[in-house]
Parts: structure tokens; sequence; C-alpha cells
């Protein structure tokens, strides 16, 4: 059965966040993601995890200025040295809440990006990448990238499955993985299903994330049929994690019929 782990950036969002640990294990969830822990201190965040029985399976690599609209810096050229700085601090991080994988955002392009440019942001991002990927194997962490809608996300530097499966493969790191977000990959190409019976037998999908399309609220909420894709996932026998990155329409818990209902199914 698909494992699943609660993303308390968006969910629990009812309580502070160092409460929403133990709300997420109340709820039943054995792990959480989140995007950044850097607010808070590792050791902190290490006893809430501790004392709620919780795995930490994800956060984000340092993302440059995010409160300014930032969002990643390793395709970035001129920012080399300040991405290799915000690695070293997430597997500070990892280390410390035996954290397995870290997600490495890409940044936006500029508008107007001529093709000569966008292939100087994919130099900077592939040469950034490489080093990365090497510094977290010595680590013994995953690193990921996600192709992400450019809706929610204008300009963004990534998009679709097949360029970050690309990546992957031109790179050829074994820790550096995709991490496939059925809810940004459904609006961008949509054919879940194909994609999912494609790339997970690969081994290159690293982390899964669902939410509800095209509100981002529950996954049973909209136009995916998300007990069929849970079963796919399960027949395809992906031993990950499945990230709940949905903003709930409610109360988070009040929302949880969709996993209860799953698991009851499967019991």
């Amino acid at each position: 059965m698909p494992r699943f782990a609660a993303n308390l950036s968006m969910m629990y969002t009812e309580h502070d966040f160092p409460d929403r640990f133990a709300a997420a294990s109340a709820d039943g969830f054995d792990a959480v993601e989140y995007l950044f822990p850097y607010a808070h201190e590792a050791a902190g965040l290490r006893r809430r995890l501790d004392d709620h029985g919780l795995r930490q399976v994800l956060f984000n690599a340092p993302p440059g200025d995010w409160e300014s609209g930032e969002r990643g810096i390793a395709s970035l050229p001129g920012r080399e040295a300040e991405f290799r700085s915000g690695i070293e601090q997430a597997l500070e991080y990892a280390a410390a809440l035996g954290c397995g994988q870290v997600h490495v955002m890409a940044g936006l392009l500029p508008p107007e990006t001529t093709p000569a440019r966008k292939a100087a942001h994919r130099d900077t991002y592939l040469a950034n990448l490489a080093r990365a990927a090497e510094r977290a194997a010595r680590a013994g962490v995953d690193l990921l990238i996600e192709p992400i809608n450019g809706r929610d996300m204008p300009g963004y530097f990534l998009h679709r499955q097949a360029e970050a499966h690309a990546i992957v493969q031109e790179i050829g790191a074994p820790n550096l993985k995709v991490q496939l977000d059925l809810y940004h990959c459904q609006i961008v190409e949509g054919d879940l299903t194909t994609t999912l019976r494609r790339d997970l037998p690969t081994g290159r999908v690293g982390h899964l994330q669902i939410a509800g399309v095209p509100d981002r609220h529950e996954p049973d909420r909209g136009e995916l049929d998300i007990g069929h894709l849970f079963d796919v996932i399960d027949e395809l026998g992906f031993d990950g994690w499945i990230g709940c990155e949905y903003i709930p329409r409610a109360g988070t818990s009040e929302g949880l019929g969709w996993l209860k209902n799953y698991r009851g199914e499967r019991a």
C-alpha cells in the first residue's frame, strides 16, 4: 500500500507550525514533509519528530529570497556560491533530521528569455546539480528536481517530466532523482497513468506528491480518479513516499476522508 506523508506547510495550518507534528501523528500519518526548516533549530524539529513517532522524508534546499519571489537559484548564473552554501545548510539539516531527500528548486527564468539565454541557465543548472549530487552522495542524501506547472509558478525553469528525466540521465548521478507531483503533471501534461507506468519502473522517481486538480484541495476533489492512481502506484511497487501537498478546503482532519476510505478499502 502507498505510504503517505503530511505536508506541514499546507496542511494543519489551523495550528502553529510546531504543533502540526502532533496533529499529523494523531491523524495516523507516519511521516511529514514541508517546504523549509531553516526558521527553526534542527534539534527542536528533531524532538518534534521523535516525540510523535514521525519520519522526515523531504524538505527543500534554500531557494534564494523566497519573500521577494525567488523560487530557487540552481539555474541562475552568478549565484553558484550561494547555491553551494545552501546545499551545505540543507545537508546539515538533513543529517540532524534523519531526512534522506532534499528537493532542489531550479528558479525562475527572466521574462522573454532568449534560447541562448535559456541554454546558459541549463548549463548552470546541470553544473550546479552535478556538484551538489556529488556532495550529497557523501552524506547519503538523494537530491530531487521537480517539474512545476507554469500557471501556479510562471517562468519556472522546469515544466515537463521528460525534461527532468533527461537532466537526471545526462548528469548520471544515482542520487539525483525526479519528484513527480501528480497535480503539476496533470496541469501540464495529463496522461498520469501512462506517466506512472512509464517512469516509476525506471527508478528515477524518488518521491510523489498529490493534490486535487484544478484547485489544489483534497486529492479526491476535482478531475483525478485518485483511487485508481493509488492502485497503479501500488501495482508498480513504488516504495517511496507520497507527499500530501494540498490546501485543505476546511479543517485538515475533517478533509481526510479520502485517506481513511482508501486505507479501509485496502485493510
